[in-house]
């Protein structure tokens, strides 16, 4: 591959025995809210949907690959059952934690991919990750550490003031519980990230409400804000359209990490 997409960055657990069932997986993905990923799933084959407890799972071929997908709703708590119910459901050999983040470091812009050599968060916990990295990546690929926060980082002086503090490219709110599950359960394991808001403004207010973890609630809350402050319509507009350049820069992404940790599998 020539995109930047890691060789082998993630290692599959020894173990190379699964069952041969429909319902197994060659790759998992978390990720917290369907429009972070909905450019990925409309390139499987054969997409299907479901629901399982409070999560919604999606799955389907991409190329040769088995994939199932767990939408697992924003935050740490929700992230790690969602992991916890896709290894039990789906048996996949790897699973990324994909999806929006914020960027700590103003070279970082929307759009750019951030994948974790490291995963810190705010309570001192680290997770270092082995990532091998084919050559010279573009420059809208960046390698480096993840942190983890319990809230949304809402403002430019929060984000500088993170980046600053645990040396980190980008925030997000789920990728720690991911990789603890994954390690628990022997699963190989990647962070791939990628920037929905940059440092050049600050969230608005509204963007809390709107991360619901329902699409009815997320919807309701839309229509709440624009109630309470109508000029918010332009503000949740150019995040709308930041969400789906990003979801698409990330699906593209996507393509190579699936098809290399596929072929990294081992034959059964």
């Amino acid at each position: 591959m020539n995109d930047g997409t890691p060789s082998g960055g993630a290692s599959a657990p020894t173990d190379s025995s699964q069952p041969d069932d429909k319902a197994h997986a060659d790759i998992g993905l978390v990720a917290a809210l369907n429009i972070e990923v909905a450019p990925f799933l409309q390139r499987c084959l054969g997409p299907r949907k479901y629901v399982g407890g409070d999560f919604i799972f999606r799955g389907g071929r991409y190329q040769e690959a088995r994939v199932a997908l767990v939408e697992s709703g924003p935050g740490f708590a929700r992230a790690r059952r969602a992991t916890l119910a896709l290894i039990d459901a789906h048996t996949p050999r790897f699973v990324i934690s994909c999806g929006f983040s914020g960027a700590l470091q103003s070279d970082l812009a929307v759009g750019h991919i951030v994948m974790a050599n490291e995963i810190t968060d705010t309570h001192g916990h680290q997770f270092p990750l082995a990532l091998e990295i084919p050559g010279q990546l573009p420059g809208r690929v960046h390698v480096g550490k993840l942190v983890v926060t319990d809230e949304l980082v809402t403002s430019v002086e929060e984000k500088l003031a993170l980046g600053q503090s645990h040396d980190a490219l980008a925030v997000d709110m789920e990728s720690l519980a991911v990789g603890q599950v994954c390690r628990e359960a022997g699963i190989g394991f990647m962070a791939i990230r990628v920037i929905s808001d940059d440092l050049s403004d600050d969230l608005p207010p509204e963007i809390q409400s709107v991360l619901a973890p329902t699409s009815g609630r997320r919807f309701g809350a839309a229509l709440g804000a624009l109630w309470k402050r109508p000029g918010s319509y332009k503000d949740l507009w150019k995040l709308r359209e930041q969400a789906h350049y990003a979801a698409d820069q990330l699906a593209t992404f996507l393509d190579g990490v699936v098809e290399q940790l596929y072929d990294s599998i081992d034959p059964e």
